[in-house]
């Protein structure tokens, strides 16, 4: 077991005086959580469905317009993450 010596006493004062507690720390990993995740189910939402949109323009090249769509709403997933993590940052 590690003693609290001098230096780690100091540490924790200066984080105690500085507002650095548990919940801003938890506010920063839901950020980045949020962040993360959003991105990663955006990504695989996006590869199914580009991969789908090009077999039906390789079938038939009117549906491209739609097809796009079903990918730009796949890809806002993402987007809506990151304003929602610069929504939490903002409140810190």
């Amino acid at each position: 077991m590690m003693l609290a010596g001098p230096a780690n006493v100091q540490a924790a004062e200066a984080a105690a005086s500085s507002g650095a507690t548990i919940a801003t720390g938890m506010g920063y990993l839901a950020a980045a959580l949020v962040t993360g995740l959003s991105c990663i189910g955006g990504g695989i939402a996006v590869a199914s469905a580009a991969s789908a949109a090009l077999g039906a323009i390789s079938e038939d090249s009117s549906v491209l317009g739609k097809s796009l769509i079903f990918v730009g709403l796949a890809e806002g997933v993402c987007l809506y993450g990151l304003i929602i993590s610069f929504m939490i940052l903002g409140n810190l």
